[in-house]
């Protein structure tokens, strides 16, 4: 039987059931709850999270009414805390799909493309490289007017040069494997080569990248709202909740503890989910953490 992808028994057998994987379970506990919670919003949540309070509940902490107290305007920190989960899960996957799509095009002509096309494209990657990602990412975001799409948009543009050198590596390795070789014996072109044998050999390392950047960039999103250039009212993010709270971490410490607190929660989520998935997708790690 013809293994999937080019993957190898071992890969296979590893990766019976994932659930059990004690290295794998908190990565997908957190984020699978993550994104329920975010799907089902306005479910768990329900109201307008931008929407003003009564006077009389301006500021007050976590009681039986407002589990998580009320910010400065009387607004459910709960309900924002809820409803913004909405808005990083929403950029930090987009803002990756953007950088991986794009990294694995660099990356996958590089690697299987003519020698100057591989000189060329590397050679662009360290420019962009050269560049530090935040201040490039400043630069663009203060150009125009802010906006969700445009963090998102700008956070996958400057977030490409990694997969780009990571799944070139993959495809350097690839095109010397017995597979490869024989396809082109058979006088393939090299698209043929590289989007139907070496790409669905990739898919593991980029499946893993992507998630390895999620974190990344929802801690990116956040900063952004933080400063003011990340999502505007009325939309909720988390970042521009610590914003509001950050003058009030006395008196009100809990409008930028939660919101922290959730960043933290998610990273994390992200960083046990995508290491769990390198050990399940490579059989190699798999074995010897193992046998540690």
């Amino acid at each position: 039987m013809t293994l999937p992808f080019g993957i190898d028994r071992d890969r296979r057998e590893s990766g019976g059931r994932w659930w059990t994987d004690r290295r794998l379970r908190p990565g997908l506990a957190i984020t699978l709850g993550l994104g329920l919670l975010a799907l089902l919003a306005p479910l768990v949540a329900p109201g307008d999270p931008a929407a003003l309070g009564a006077a009389a509940d301006r500021l007050s902490g976590p009681s039986s009414s407002h589990l998580l107290g009320t910010d400065l305007l009387g607004r459910d920190v709960l309900m924002r805390l809820v409803h913004g989960s909405r808005v990083s899960l929403l950029v930090g996957w987009v803002s990756v799909l953007v950088a991986v799509l794009l990294g694995t095009a660099v990356g996958l002509a590089a690697g299987m493309g003519p020698r100057w096309l591989d000189r060329f494209l590397m050679n662009t990657t360290d420019v962009f490289l050269a560049f530090p990602r935040i201040f490039l990412i400043l630069l663009l975001v203060s150009l125009t007017t802010p906006s969700l799409l445009l963090v998102m948009t700008v956070l996958g543009l400057t977030g490409w040069m990694g997969v780009a050198r990571l799944v070139r590596a993959e495809a350097l390795s690839l095109r010397e494997r017995d597979f490869v070789a024989a396809a082109r014996g058979l006088g393939l072109s090299s698209w043929r080569l590289a989007t139907g044998h070496v790409l669905p050999n990739l898919l593991p390392t980029v499946i893993v990248a992507a998630t390895l950047r999620v974190g990344s960039a929802i801690l990116a999103e956040s900063f952004l709202s933080f400063l003011g250039l990340g999502a505007q009212e009325p939309a909720v993010s988390w970042g521009a909740m610590i914003q509001q709270g950050r003058g009030y971490l006395l008196d009100g410490w809990w409008l930028a503890t939660f919101p922290g607190l959730a960043i933290a929660l998610t990273v994390l989520g992200y960083n046990l989910l995508g290491e769990g998935l390198r050990l399940r997708l490579n059989p190699q790690d798999h074995r010897e953490g193992r046998d540690g």
